[in-house]
């Protein structure tokens, strides 16, 4: 399984390469589809998500499809999937997006199609490929689940956790201070990753691409 967990998608060029290492293909050969699906539940200013496609766009792909799991059947988003390169989930929230990649039944036949795909995350893209999601339930980091999409077994694909956008200011918690206070409380290991860090997963292997800060706890 090929995997490039981010904290704020191809935000460099470090990133951007790291992807085409994985996907063996240059950009303008490369499908990518877009599950917005974790976006839907954040209000307020999306200029974030402005921000994630248009960094796509700069790398040249040869197309770029946008799949709302959430919001299309199963017979209308599979075709589509199935015939990206390049599957890239949005961030937002994470417990929403791993409830609708169960709802929508991706997640039964999601392995599968990695077996022939890379998986990019960004932010809670990146968190629900882990066994859990416990670094997005912590009050010490960033928000409580919303009880109607409380379940917290991540998709289990990897078995550190990420934290991502450390030391960003729209996530003022999520410095090395808290962090530290964290990891002497929960013994699990995990990567924390600024906006210009990723995790590259190419089976077995896992590596950090980084032109900015990160750090490994535990």
């Amino acid at each position: 399984m090929k995997l490039l967990l981010t904290s704020a998608g191809l935000t460099n060029r470090s990133i951007a390469d790291a992807l085409l290492d994985l996907a063996k293909k240059p950009f303008a050969e490369l499908n990518l589809a877009i599950i917005p699906t974790a976006a839907n539940m954040e209000k307020g200013d999306k200029g974030w998500m402005i921000d994630d496609y248009f960094n796509c766009k700069k790398q040249g792909f040869k197309l770029i499809d946008i799949v709302d799991i959430s919001a299309l059947p199963q017979n209308i988003w599979r075709p589509r999937l199935e015939a990206a390169d390049v599957l890239l989930f949005e961030g937002g929230n994470s417990f929403y997006l791993n409830h609708w990649i169960e709802k929508s039944g991706l997640k039964e036949i999601l392995p599968q199609m990695l077996e022939t795909r890379v998986y990019v995350g960004i932010s809670a893209g990146s968190m629900v490929v882990c066994k859990n999601l416990d670094l997005s339930t912590s009050e010490k980091l960033y928000y409580d689940a919303p009880s109607e999409f409380d379940k917290n077994e991540g998709l289990g694909y990897i078995d550190i956790l990420i934290r991502p956008h450390l030391n960003s200011p729209d996530f003022p918690n999520v410095n090395m201070g808290k962090l530290t206070e964290l990891a002497q409380e929960y013994p699990e290991e995990f990567y924390a990753i600024d906006d210009n860090s990723a995790i590259k997963i190419n089976g077995d292997e896992i590596a950090v691409v980084s032109e900015g800060i990160w750090k490994k706890f535990n």
